[in-house]
């Protein structure tokens, strides 16, 4: 975690007027819109990426997220490259931070989707990504990124409580099976109650 990151009153404040996350790499995603008119921020949904499947490292995802993926360059490329999808961050496996899309703006990252009878979480919801797969273990320092990131965002937007952060698993069962059973929620919840902890002690 980078010092710009450490969840400080000037950080919620930050993250509350700009939805933009202090010590996060910029790198815009055109996929975005606006939220609908009243929506509220109150779901985290955690999902995973890897570029090619199983590989870590290089451009491609940010290139997906831009549109610039080459369907050349990969035989699975071909049937992605004319998607147009984004999601808010991603954590990378050493725990840095990519920012897409605006905390305040919709991502495109839910699909179709339900979180608790309310339909179309894009709308209400933060999307992160991990770089990852849904066998490979996460890495120490991914964890520890998304607590810190979870913490912050729940400080900023206090209708996001542990209990509001799903996997795309949870949201959208049966089409999607991320971050799968390679995620250790027991250890990322205890790695978050241990944030909150701090913040109030």
């Amino acid at each position: 975690m980078t010092p710009e990151f450490a969840n400080t009153a000037t950080a919620v404040s930050t993250l509350r007027e700009t939805g933009r996350i202090p010590g996060a790499r910029w790198s815009p995603s055109p996929n975005y819109g606006e939220r609908p008119a009243g929506a509220d921020i109150s779901l985290l949904v955690v999902h995973n990426i890897s570029l090619p499947p199983g590989q870590f490292g290089g451009d491609y995802i940010e290139h997906f997220f831009h549109n610039r993926l080459d369907p050349g360059g990969h035989p699975y490329f071909a049937s992605i490259a004319e998607l147009c999808v984004s999601a808010h961050a991603l954590i990378r496996r050493d725990g840095t931070v990519v920012q897409f899309v605006s905390l305040l703006d919709r991502a495109w990252h839910a699909g179709r989707s339900q979180f608790r009878g309310r339909d179309e979480c894009n709308d209400f919801s933060i999307g992160v990504e991990l770089e990852g797969t849904d066998e490979l273990p996460y890495e120490t320092a991914q964890y520890a990124t998304l607590a810190d990131l979870a913490a912050l965002i729940m400080a900023a937007w206090p209708e996001v409580t542990a209990e509001r952060i799903a996997g795309h698993c949870d949201i959208a069962p049966g089409r999607k099976t991320d971050p799968g059973a390679a995620f250790d929620w027991r250890y990322f919840h205890h790695q978050l109650n241990h944030r909150i902890k701090g913040q109030h002690g």
